[in-house]
């Protein structure tokens, strides 16, 4: 075993209730779902952090993130809408640190919450500062 319960369910070595096994990204269902249907998408290669994987296998997971979510739309469970969330970094709750995409269906009266006020917004210069510096930071991206 190694000091990654995802890379365990990749390696077939933990238990893993497996929607889809490709090449370069597994589905695999949640064992502790925000509603019935819960999936992770998770890279084969351990990837801790968003900025640390390659981009031809983040376009692949997401990708299959979409095949994901249209499957759990056609399992015949209730879904009204569907959530995709992404925690990268211990501040944005992310507790395994194998990057994972999470696909889950959303209805009216479910019990996920985020816990924001969004009717706070900052002065407009605010984001106009922030992506003139981020623009002009990151260049290469583009």
């Amino acid at each position: 075993m190694s000091d990654c319960v995802l890379c365990d369910a990749v390696a077939g070595t933990a238990l893993a209730s497996i929607v889809y096994q490709g090449d370069v990204v597994i589905a695999i269902m949640s064992i502790g779902p925000i509603n019935p249907g819960h999936v992770m998408v998770i890279p084969e290669k351990h990837v801790p952090y968003l900025a640390e994987m390659d981009e031809s296998t983040g376009m692949h997971l997401f990708r299959i993130t979409m095949r994901m979510a249209q499957v759990i739309r056609d399992s015949g469970v209730t879904c009204e809408g569907m959530n995709l969330f992404l925690a990268n970094g211990e501040a944005a709750f992310q507790d395994i640190f194998h990057l994972h995409l999470h696909v889950f269906r959303r209805f009216k009266g479910d019990s996920f919450r985020l816990d924001a006020d969004w009717s706070v917004r900052p002065p407009r210069q605010e984001p106009d500062d922030i992506a003139a510096r981020s623009s002009s930071t990151h260049q290469l991206l583009l």
